[in-house]
């Protein structure tokens, strides 16, 4: 067993120092062209579903925090809301980098070209039924200072090595570790691929209303240890929201279960497809 632990252990040392890189690195540029990419996604109505799937295929949670701001102080509507949560597969998203890189991108780019259509199949959906924006709220926003010091201390150390990284951390060593020792112990493969893929696919999207990214490495890691097609891991990252929707929750649960809903429906209509087409 202690070698399993071992084996374990390093392999998510040799992971998260990758994540943690790759998170700072994001964070970094994020906030540099934050002014930038504000001005973009305000710009039109398009402009906004199209520049919030766009910044929500970048890893991590800043960007949906970005877009969600923009929401509730209504400069966004909710075709941008609903395009930012599909697209983004918040901190997972650096983990599939460290993991399955081959397969990483193509997926951003596949869940941005499906947040895109999704936003304006949203947008049309809650102009249809008089869905109201947030009414313009006190949200404190963190505007970033333009020094290192600054940059090191609060943003890299405070919210990604401190606030972010040990939770992943735990997240991909037990996922990891549970994985390992099911594999050492029992017969997985048939098990899973003796599923049914519509139920893998169906449970892969119950499981993106989840607001958090730990539950849902699990289809990442699967999925490396080919136990799972591509079509369920790419319904959990566009069903999953990573921590992008905990900033809205503190301000409508409504609109929360609004969004949710859609991209669950969405994310299942997409693997169903998928399911149907043979991938």
């Amino acid at each position: 067993m202690w070698d399993i632990v071992l084996a374990t252990l390093s392999e998510t040392v040799k992971i998260i120092l990758m994540v943690a890189v790759l998170m700072i690195i994001i964070e970094f540029l994020e906030l540099r062209f934050r002014d930038k990419i504000r001005e973009k996604i305000t710009n039109s109505p398009v402009s906004q579903i199209v520049g919030a799937a766009l910044v929500g295929a970048v890893p991590g949670c800043i960007d949906a925090f970005l877009v969600v701001s923009l929401y509730v102080h209504g400069l966004v509507g909710f075709g941008a809301l609903t395009a930012v949560m599909l697209s983004t597969a918040g901190d997972e998203a650096f983990v599939m980098l460290a993991l399955i890189p081959e397969v990483a991108l193509p997926i951003f780019s596949i869940c941005a070209v499906l947040g895109i259509a999704g936003g304006f199949i949203a947008d049309k959906v809650s102009k249809s039924i008089d869905l109201k924006t947030c009414q313009k709220c006190a949200i404190e926003v963190h505007e970033e200072e333009s020094s290192l010091k600054h940059f090191l201390r609060v943003h890299a150390y405070k919210h990604v090595l401190k606030e972010h990284v040990p939770k992943l951390f735990l997240w991909i060593f037990l996922t990891m570790l549970a994985v390992d020792v099911l594999m050492r112990n029992f017969d997985l493969e048939p098990l899973i691929s003796g599923s049914p893929e519509i139920a893998l696919i169906v449970f892969a999207a119950l499981i993106g209303i989840v607001p958090e990214s730990g539950p849902h490495l699990i289809f990442t890691i699967l999925f490396k240890r080919g136990l799972i097609p591509f079509s369920v891991l790419l319904t959990n990252t566009l069903s999953q929201d990573g921590h992008g929707l905990l900033p809205l929750l503190s301000h409508s649960v409504k609109d929360s279960v609004y969004v949710q809903i859609f991209t669950t429906l969405f994310s299942l209509g997409v693997g169903i497809a998928l399911f149907l087409m043979g991938m």
